[in-house]
C-alpha cells in the first residue's frame, strides 16, 4: 500500500603566524614617552581616551529579560519545544480507528480513506488513478469522500464506509505548528525556562562540590 499524501555557521581561520608576527613588531617599536616625541610632537601625556572607550568604560551588561524581542523568542521556543509531545494527536491519521471508507473492486480492497482525508491504496491501484488534483480548501471527512467517490468511478469499484467514519462537524483538524502564544503564555514560559536554567546550575554545582569532598581531590600545601 501507498500513501498518496502528498545552523549556519561560519569558521573563521586565524593564522597560526598572526600572534608570532605581530609580538615582533611591536618588540620593535619603541615605548612612547613624553622624551622620546620631543617638543615637536604631540606629547602622550595630552592624549585622551577616545569617545568609544570612554562609552565602554561605563557600559553595562543587558539582560535578556531586559530585551523583549529576545525574550519572546526564547520563549516561543520553549513552549514549542515542551509542547511538542502533547500537540500530537494520540493516534496517527492513518490508524484503523480513524478509517472512513474503503474502496473496493471485486470484493477486494484497493484504497483505504481516514478521516482525516488521507488515504492509503494498492499500487496497481496508483498507477490506474494517477495524479488527481482534490479541490482547494477541502480537508477532513468531506475529503476522504470526495477522493473515495473518485477513486471508486475510476477503477470501477464500491464505496464501502467504515463504521469508525466521523462526520465533517465531528472533525477536529491539526493544530498548527506555527501557533501563536499569549503574552501571559510567553511570560509563564520565560520563567519557567528561567527556573529550569537555575535548577541545572544548582545541581551541576552541587555535583562540583561534592567532588572535591572526596578522598584524595585536596592536597595540603603547609608542609
Amino acid at each position: 500500500m501507498i500513501s498518496s499524501l502528498s545552523s549556519a555557521a561560519s569558521t573563521y581561520l586565524r593564522p597560526a603566524s598572526t600572534s608570532a608576527a605581530t609580538s615582533s613588531v611591536l618588540s620593535e617599536v619603541p615605548a612612547a614617552t613624553d622624551a622620546a616625541t620631543g617638543s615637536s610632537g604631540i606629547k602622550v601625556s595630552q592624549l585622551k581616551p577616545l569617545q568609544g572607550a570612554k562609552a565602554l568604560q561605563g557600559a553595562k551588561p543587558i539582560s535578556t529579560a531586559d530585551n523583549p524581542v529576545l525574550r519572546d523568542l526564547m520563549a516561543t521556543n520553549w513552549l514549542t519545544t515542551h509542547g511538542a509531545s502533547a500537540s500530537q494527536p494520540a493516534v496517527s491519521d492513518d490508524a484503523p480507528e480513524n478509517t472512513y471508507a474503503q474502496v473496493k473492486v471485486g470484493g477486494k480492497v484497493v484504497a483505504t480513506l481516514y478521516n482525516g482525508g488521507s488515504s492509503t491504496m494498492t499500487n496497481e491501484a496508483a498507477a490506474k488513478i494517477g495524479k488527481l488534483e482534490d479541490p482547494p480548501g477541502l480537508g477532513g471527512p468531506d475529503l476522504a469522500q470526495w477522493r473515495a467517490d473518485r477513486y471508486a468511478k475510476l477503477l470501477g469499484g464500491t464505496v464501502e464506509k467504515a463504521s469508525t467514519a466521523i462526520t465533517q462537524s465531528q472533525w477536529t483538524p491539526h493544530q498548527s505548528s506555527s501557533e501563536t502564544y499569549s503574552r501571559d503564555q510567553l511570560d509563564a514560559a520565560f520563567q519557567a525556562m528561567l527556573a529550569e536554567s537555575q535548577k541545572a546550575a544548582a545541581q551541576r554545582q552541587s555535583s562540583y562540590l561534592a567532588s572535591r569532598t572526596q578522598p584524595g581531590t585536596s592536597a595540603d600545601f603547609n608542609a
